[in-house]
């Protein structure tokens, strides 16, 4: 019974691992993702303001959204 419980105590722990390894994979994948997102927002933002002004778009403003795209 005893060895029984041990080898039980060692797949669990061993899972356990796997799960946390999981776990901090995903957060990394997460973190990337939500970087990724706010460049995209910055870029939309500097489009739609840009868009939103008469007379089209200015020199800065169009190195500006041409690094943003870039950078996807």
């Amino acid at each position: 019974m005893r060895k029984q419980l041990q080898s039980r105590l060692k797949a669990l722990k061993s899972e356990f691992e796997a799960g946390q390894k999981m776990m901090a994979e995903l957060d990394a994948k997460r973190a990337n993702l939500h970087e990724t997102l706010l460049r995209i927002h910055g870029a939309i933002q500097v489009l739609e303001e840009e868009l939103a002004e008469p007379g089209g778009q200015s020199e800065d403003t169009e190195i500006a959204a041409n690094a943003a795209a870039v950078d996807e």
